[in-house]
C-alpha cells in the first residue's frame, strides 16, 4: 500500500496539471496526511511524499525554490535508505530545476550522477526509462550552451533507449525528436530538423490525441521553413499553429512563441501593422509569466516599433532581463546554501562516524587485548595448577613407594624373625625332644606291663609335639600371599586411624583383588579417599561403629565405608576442601562417588573405581 502511493501521488500531479489552486490543494493535502502526520514512522513513506510535492511545484506551480527544497529533502532520505532508483528520479527532477534556472553547469552534472547511479541497477524498466530522460536532459543543456554536436549525441542516445522501452513512450519520444529536430535548425542544419518535424507531423492522430504538443511542433516546423526561406506554405502554417492552439485556450503558452514567430515573419515582410499586431498579442500572454518569453516579446517590440516606443521597449527588456537574472541568482544561490548546508552535515556525520569507528576500533583492540590477557593468565594458572597436580602425583607416589618400601622392611624383618624362630624350633626344640624320645625308647627295656604302657603314652605325646612344632616352623617359613602388601597398609591405616579416633571398625576385603597389577595412581587415591572418609567421620558423623568393604565387581573396585553416626541432609550439606578433593580424585580415576545419609541413622560412602592395571 505504501508503495502505491508513490504512484498515486504521480496520477495526481499529472491529473491536475492545468490546475494551480487543486495542485497547491494536493500539497496541503500530502503534508497532511503524510509530514506532519507524527503517527507515520515510514521514512520511505516521508521520502516520497517530499519527492511528490516536489514534482507538483515543478510541473504545475513552476516554484521552482520550492520545488527543489522538497527534492532536496527527499534526497537525503533515499540516500541514507539506498534507494537508488527513487534518489535518481529525484535527482533528475533536481536536475531539469537547475537547468530552468539556467544553472547549466549544475544540470549537467546532476544528470550524469543520475545516469551513473541508475546504470548500476539492474536493467529495470523504469530506471532505463530515467536514464533516457536524463540524457534528453543534457540534450537540452548543451543545445542552450550552443554545444550542438555534443547536444545531437544526447538526443540521439535517448531516443534509443525510449525505442527500447517496454510501454508506451511514443509521446516521450515525440519530445526528444522535436528537441534534435530545434537543435539542428540552431545549427543550421534546415533539412535534417525539416525531415524531423515532418516524421512527428506524420502521425494525424497527433492533432486530436496531444492539440497542444502538436501545434507547438507545426510552428516550429513553419519557422524552420521560414529560416531556410522556404515561403509556399507560409503563414498559412503559423496560422494553424495558432488556431489549434487558441482552440484549447485564447491565452494558451505555446501560443506565445507561435505569435512571435509570426511576428517575425510580417516584420520580415515589412508588413508593420500585422507585425504589430502578432508582437503586442505575444507580450500580453507573456506578461502572466514574466519569464523569457516576455524579453522575446519585448526585444522583438524594440526591432518593430520606431524611436521612442522602441527605447521602452528595449529599456523594459534591459529591467526585465537584470531582474530575471537577479531572481535565477538568488535561486541558484539558495540552492547552493541548501547543497553547502547539506554537506556541512554530512561532513559533521562522517566526523561522527569516523570518531565511532576509532572508537570502535578503540574498544576492539582493548577488548581483544582483555581477551588475551585474560587467557594468557588463564592458561598460566592452568599450567601452574597441571605442574602443581603433577608434583603431587609425584609426592604421592613417592609417599606410597615410601609406605611401601616401610612396609616392605617390616615384613622383611617380620621373615627374618620368623626363620629364627623356625630354625630355633627346628634346631633346638625339635632336638632336644627327638634325644628325650630316643632316651624314652632306651627305657623301653623294663618289661613290665603298666612301664610299657606308661612309656608308651608318653612317647606318642612327645611325637605329636614333635609333629605341631614342625607344622608351625613350616608355615611360618612359607610366604605370603601375593599382593598382601597394599591390603596390610590399608589395614595399618585403618587400625591407626580408628585407635585415634576411637571408633570401632569392621574391614572386609576381596582377597582376588591382584593389587599388584593395579597402578599405584588408583591405589594413591583409594587410599586417600578412604583415609579422608574416616577423618570425615570422626570430624562430623560422632560414630561408634564404622564398617569398611573392598570388592571387585565386573573389574571395578567398590569400596564402601559405612558408620552409625548422626548422618546429614545430602542436599543441603556445604561441600568442604575434602570432598572436593575426593570428587577431584575420583574424577581423575574416572569413578564415581555417591553419598547416602539419614539423620540419626549414619552415612554411606560408595566409591567404584574401574582398575587401570599396569
Amino acid at each position: 500500500m505504501k508503495s502505491s502511493l508513490f504512484y498515486i501521488f504521480i496520477f495526481f500531479i499529472f491529473g491536475f496539471a492545468n490546475c494551480q489552486k487543486k495542485s497547491l490543494d494536493l500539497i496541503d493535502s500530502i503534508q497532511t496526511h503524510y509530514l506532519r502526520n507524527k503517527n507515520i514512522q515510514d521514512s520511505l513513506l516521508v521520502a516520497k511524499a517530499h519527492y511528490s510535492i516536489g514534482e507538483i511545484y515543478r510541473k504545475t506551480t513552476g516554484q521552482s525554490d520550492s520545488a527543489y527544497t522538497y527534492y532536496h529533502r527527499a534526497e537525503k532520505i533515499f540516500r541514507k535508505l539506498n534507494k537508488d532508483l527513487e534518489l535518481g528520479m529525484t535527482l533528475y527532477g533536481i536536475a531539469v530545476i537547475q537547468k530552468n534556472e539556467k544553472d547549466y553547469l549544475g544540470s549537467e552534472v546532476t544528470s550524469i550522477e543520475v545516469i551513473s547511479l541508475l546504470e548500476s541497477l539492474d536493467e529495470s524498466n523504469k530506471a532505463k526509462q530515467y536514464i533516457a530522460y536524463a540524457y534528453n536532459n543534457l540534450g537540452i543543456v548543451y543545445d542552450e550552451l550552443e554545444q550542438f554536436e555534443e547536444s545531437i549525441k544526447y538526443y540521439l542516445i535517448a531516443l534509443d533507449i525510449k525505442r527500447n522501452l517496454s510501454g508506451d513512450f511514443k509521446a516521450s519520444i515525440d519530445n526528444s525528436l522535436n528537441n534534435l529536430a530545434k537543435t539542428y535548425r540552431r545549427s543550421g542544419k534546415y533539412e535534417l530538423a525539416v525531415n524531423e518535424f515532418e516524421k512527428i507531423l506524420a502521425n494525424e492522430d497527433l492533432v486530436n490525441q496531444r492539440p497542444d504538443f502538436y501545434a507547438l511542433v507545426l510552428d516550429n516546423y513553419a519557422h524552420t521553413l521560414l529560416l531556410s526561406k522556404k515561403y509556399d506554405e507560409l503563414p498559412e502554417l503559423y496560422l494553424r499553429a495558432l488556431r489549434i492552439a487558441e482552440s484549447i485556450s485564447l491565452d494558451n503558452y505555446n501560443s506565445i512563441i507561435i505569435n512571435q514567430h509570426l511576428a517575425e515573419y510580417y516584420n520580415n515582410k515589412g508588413e508593420k501593422d500585422s507585425a504589430r499586431y502578432y508582437a503586442y498579442k505575444a507580450k500580453r500572454i507573456s506578461d502572466k509569466y514574466h519569464n523569457d518569453d516576455l524579453l522575446k516579446s519585448l526585444i522583438l517590440l524594440s526591432k518593430i516599433e520606431d524611436g521612442e516606443k522602441s527605447a521602452d521597449h528595449l529599456r523594459a527588456y534591459v529591467k526585465l532581463s537584470d531582474s530575471l537574472q537577479k531572481a535565477e541568482r538568488n535561486i541558484r544561490n539558495k540552492s547552493a546554501r541548501i547543497r553547502f548546508e547539506t554537506q556541512q552535515i554530512e561532513q559533521e556525520n562522517i566526523r561522527i562516524a569516523r570518531e565511532r569507528m576509532w572508537l570502535f576500533i578503540l574498544s576492539s583492540v582493548l577488548l581483544v587485548s582483555g581477551v588475551l590477557i585474560y587467557i594468557i593468565i588463564s592458561q598460566r594458572a592452568k599450567n601452574k595448577e597441571l605442574k602443581f597436580a603433577k608434583q603431587q602425583q609425584e609426592a604421592n607416589e613417592e609417599i606410597y613407594n615410601l609406605m611401601l618400601g616401610e612396609h616392605e622392611k617390616v615384613e622383611e624383618a617380620r621373615t627374618l624373625e620368623k626363620q629364627r624362630i623356625s630354625q630355633e624350633l627346628h634346631d633346638g626344640v625339635l632336638g632336644r625332644l627327638f634325644g628325650t624320645r630316643l632316651s624314652l625308647d632306651s627305657l623301653n627295656l623294663n618289661n613290665t606291663t603298666e612301664a610299657i604302657k606308661t612309656r608308651g603314652q608318653y612317647i606318642s605325646e612327645l611325637k605329636t609335639i614333635e609333629d605341631d612344632i614342625r607344622k608351625v616352623s613350616h608355615e611360618l617359613n612359607t610366604d605370603f600371599v601375593s599382593g598382601a602388601g597394599f591390603i596390610d597398609i590399608i589395614k595399618s591405616m585403618v587400625e591407626t586411624q580408628t585407635t585415634v579416633y576411637k571408633l570401632d571398625y569392621d574391614l572386609n576385603y576381596d582377597d582376588t583383588i591382584n593389587w599388584d597389577g593395579v597402578s599405584n595412581k588408583s591405589k594413591i587415591h583409594i587410599y586417600r579417599i578412604l583415609q579422608e572418609t574416616l577423618h570425615n567421620i570422626h570430624k562430623h558423623a560422632n560414630a561408634k561403629q564404622i564398617n569398611i568393604g573392598i570388592r571387585l565387581e565386573n573389574n571395578v573396585i567398590c569400596l564402601k565405608v559405612k558408620d552409625d553416626g548422626s548422618g546429614f541432609d545430602v542436599n543441603k550439606a556445604k561441600s568442604g576442601i575434602g570432598l572436593k578433593n575426593m570428587n577431584a580424585r575420583i574424577k581423575e580415576l574416572d569413578g564415581t562417588l555417591h553419598i547416602a545419609s539419614e539423620k540419626n541413622i549414619g552415612t554411606t560412602v560408595s566409591i567404584k573405581v574401574p582398575t587401570q592395571y599396569l
